[in-house]
């Protein structure tokens, strides 16, 4: 299998900050990739949170994550501040990505790039619904 190759936008809207805990390292003694996708998670909600939306309500829409691509580039570890680059891009009918480079503050080192794809979806009826004008406009779309 090939693997995945992720390429950074040229530009990002928000960051946020996080610190490594102790709860987020494996047996390896560094940040577990489990714990790393719960973080992009917590940065997504920072994201949404920015523009003043959450992941059940952008313009009246939900938010449901089709997929998710992480490449990892180097180690975290327990008390690393990581800041989290993040934008909004490559809009489709119902579906955009969600952008995340993630740096140690500290030596500004890349430890990770981040994908993911979210969908507009109403819980409601379970259906797929387009992404709101208003929302894709924040970011020059």
């Amino acid at each position: 299998m090939a693997r995945i190759k992720l390429v950074a936008p040229q530009s990002f809207h928000i960051s946020t900050k996080m610190k490594v805990r102790i709860t987020d390292l494996n047996y390896g003694n560094h940040l577990g990739n489990d714990s790393l996708l719960a973080l992009i998670h917590q940065a997504r909600i920072d994201f949404l949170q920015h523009y003043g939306y959450t992941e059940l309500d952008v313009e009246g829409v939900g938010l449901i994550m089709s997929d998710v691509a992480i490449q990892f580039k180097n180690e975290a570890f327990c008390g690393d501040e990581l800041i989290f680059e993040m934008t909004a891009y490559d809009f489709m009918a119902t579906s955009f990505d969600l952008f995340y480079c993630i740096i140690r503050e500290s030596d500004k080192k890349l430890i990770a790039m981040a994908k993911t794809n979210m969908v507009c979806f109403d819980y409601v009826s379970r259906t797929m619904k387009e992404v709101p004008k208003a929302f894709a406009e924040l970011f020059d779309i």
